[in-house]
């Protein structure tokens, strides 16, 4: 019998998609069976169970309910070199590379001010002396991959204990106005007794340069004429960063 004999089955031919009834299914219950099994990975092993492809995916899992992202991940990790550089990345970049939306930009911009909130709540609060370590971690995730210079300063109170951490300036690729009178301006309104100064290099190289030493030496003596110290200043780069105190130029 065929669909033109029975109305039945000629109902069922014209509510079917030839190209893909069959093709589909097999398709979503792979991926879907991809996304479970990857995500009981990661909750059973942990990030150092996974490679930096799939910790990608399981972010993009979240703003790409079906289509595969592995390849997309991978296509993520060519373009910006890891996952912490992917994560990082500014919008209009992200964007650029195909199969990017905005959703999936805000995403990884969700992932990335997570991380640096998480790795500064383990300083502030804290003294600097005994968490030298996770302080330098957070710098690292606030600054390290930025595309554009900042300036920052870290504000310590007498017992060295950070109390605030604030972006004081932004500038271009390898320039920030930093004004001497603002910094110590702003110490003072916070009762801080210290500070900390830090600022990126998005070239990658920490190594201080001639402006940076002596707008540093500017902030050192408008600091002392109040009675504030500058600590250190921290320059940071792509995989390292420099001390201004460790190279005796404080």
């Amino acid at each position: 019998m065929t669909a033109d004999d029975d109305p039945g089955l000629r109902r069922a031919a014209n509510h079917r998609d030839p190209s893909t009834a069959n093709a589909d299914m097999p398709s979503e219950n792979h991926a879907r069976g991809h996304r479970e099994r990857l995500r009981a990975r990661f909750m059973r092993a942990g990030v150092e169970g996974l490679h930096d492809y799939e910790l990608l995916e399981l972010v993009l899992f979240r703003a790409i309910p079906r289509r595969d992202v592995k390849p997309l991940a991978k296509d993520l990790l060519r373009r910006f070199g890891g996952f912490a550089e992917t994560i990082a990345a500014p919008v209009e970049r992200l964007v650029e590379v195909k199969g990017v939306s905005q959703g999936v930009a805000r995403e990884l911009k969700i992932v990335h001010a997570a991380a640096i909130r998480l790795a500064q709540a383990r300083v502030l609060k804290r003294p600097v002396i005994s968490s030298w370590t996770e302080l330098l971690a957070y710098c690292r995730a606030a600054m390290a991959d930025d595309p554009i210079e900042q300036f920052r300063i870290l504000f310590l109170d007498k017992k060295n204990i950070l109390i605030a951490d604030e972006v004081q300036q932004r500038g271009t690729v390898d320039h920030t106005p930093v004004y001497p009178r603002e910094v110590v301006k702003r110490a003072l309104e916070l009762g801080a007794s210290a500070i900390i100064l830090v600022h990126n290099h998005p070239s990658g190289d920490p190594t201080p340069s001639r402006a940076d030493i002596e707008m540093t030496n500017q902030i050192v003596k408008a600091a002392q004429a109040l009675g504030l110290r500058v600590h250190d200043h921290l320059v940071i780069g792509k995989d390292r960063e420099a001390s201004f105190k460790t190279l005796g130029l404080l």
